[in-house]
């Protein structure tokens, strides 16, 4: 699974975890990620994406097509991976 949402671009954050004593010790706090299935009416095809609890919060009220065209726009990868947008009518 890949380790950052495709909608949001969340990452894993890093930092210190300091101790009663004071000591640190490196810490790694991974979002909340989720892999699921979401159905494009426009090409009639479901698509797998990577996403943030945040993520699809956004897909709900944004809307999965309005998404997907963003994340087409902005990511060279996406083209490979969802498609450039196939029209079959």
């Amino acid at each position: 699974m890949a380790t950052y949402c495709e909608v949001t671009g969340r990452r894993p954050a890093f930092g210190k975890t300091v101790s009663h004593s004071h000591r640190r010790t490196s810490r790694r706090v991974d979002p909340n990620l989720q892999s699921r299935r979401f159905f494009l009416p426009s090409e009639n095809r479901w698509i797998r994406l990577t996403v943030s609890t945040k993520g699809i919060k956004t897909i709900d009220v944004q809307g999965i097509e309005a998404v997907v065209g963003r994340i087409r726009a902005t990511d060279p990868d996406a083209r490979r991976r969802l498609g450039a947008g196939r029209r079959d009518a």
